[in-house]
């Protein structure tokens, strides 16, 4: 039975206090409320994961992830964070391929995938972010966009280094824009993904593949959307940033 993840992206937002009440927060209502079996996985922005571990660490039921790390272990690129410099203070999972990286920073799909080897030889599980544009998704083959970003970042992979990836489906024009797509179209695109990881590592591996949906999951749709069978849980904006609204969504993934 695959697993149910809501993961926390806080983006850049949130000084060191704020980080801080939000981290002790979430953390104290996850330890409280959340009876079910869902992973929950908070990610501040970089400069505030190792006070993060210690937060997490105290309470329990709940993974520390990272929004980003470089392709290479090491070496001369200023203001960049390694694989092992997140696996060394205890991060368990990293956003990879997020529609902002794609879009700010120019990443490829070549790039990515040099991303997740490092990640999983540093013991990180990826969550990796895949997605299309509003043009794409009213005039092209935004469905086989998708599947290509999976096929050329992932698809080298062994079924069993394939067994750690999480995949995170984020319309992007359904990011920042008020727009979310319908529980319906969340479960299309979300069983087309499952049967094109069936078509390179078989049923088993597709059926216990974690699938969230990241486009403006938020508590107002997090329970119809969740309640889709192919959708195992969000990648969580916006509605991450406010402990309450970020546990009425954990808590309808359960």
């Amino acid at each position: 039975m695959r697993k149910k993840i809501v993961a926390g992206n806080w983006k850049m937002n949130k000084t060191s206090e704020e980080a801080k009440a939000l981290l002790s927060e979430v953390i104290n209502m996850v330890k409280d409320e959340v009876t079910g079996d869902v992973e929950v996985v908070l990610c501040p922005p970089a400069l505030y994961l190792a006070t993060a571990r210690q937060y997490v660490t105290a309470g329990g039921k709940v993974a520390l992830g990272a929004q980003n790390c470089h392709e290479k272990a090491s070496g001369a690129y200023t203001g960049e964070i390694s694989a092992p410099m997140l696996q060394s203070i205890g991060v368990e999972y990293v956003i990879l391929g997020h529609s902002e990286r794609r879009q700010y920073f120019n990443e490829t799909n070549a790039q990515l995938a040099e991303k997740v080897n490092v990640a999983l030889e540093n013991g990180l599980k990826p969550i990796f972010c895949c997605g299309e544009s509003r043009d794409l998704r009213e005039n092209g083959d935004f469905i086989g966009f998708v599947k290509d970003q999976i096929t050329e970042s992932l698809f080298h992979l062994s079924a069993e280094s394939f067994a750690n990836i999480v995949i995170a489906y984020e319309p992007i024009w359904a990011i920042g824009t008020g727009l979310t797509a319908s529980s319906a179209q969340a479960q299309d695109m979300h069983f087309e993904l499952r049967q094109h990881i069936a078509s390179q590592y078989g049923d088993t591996v597709a059926q216990d593949t974690t699938i969230l949906y990241g486009g403006s999951a938020n508590a107002q749709n997090a329970e119809e959307l969740f309640a889709r069978p192919d959708v195992d849980g969000g990648l969580i904006g916006g509605a991450s940033l406010k402990s309450r609204d970020f546990l009425t969504v954990v808590k309808a993934a359960q």
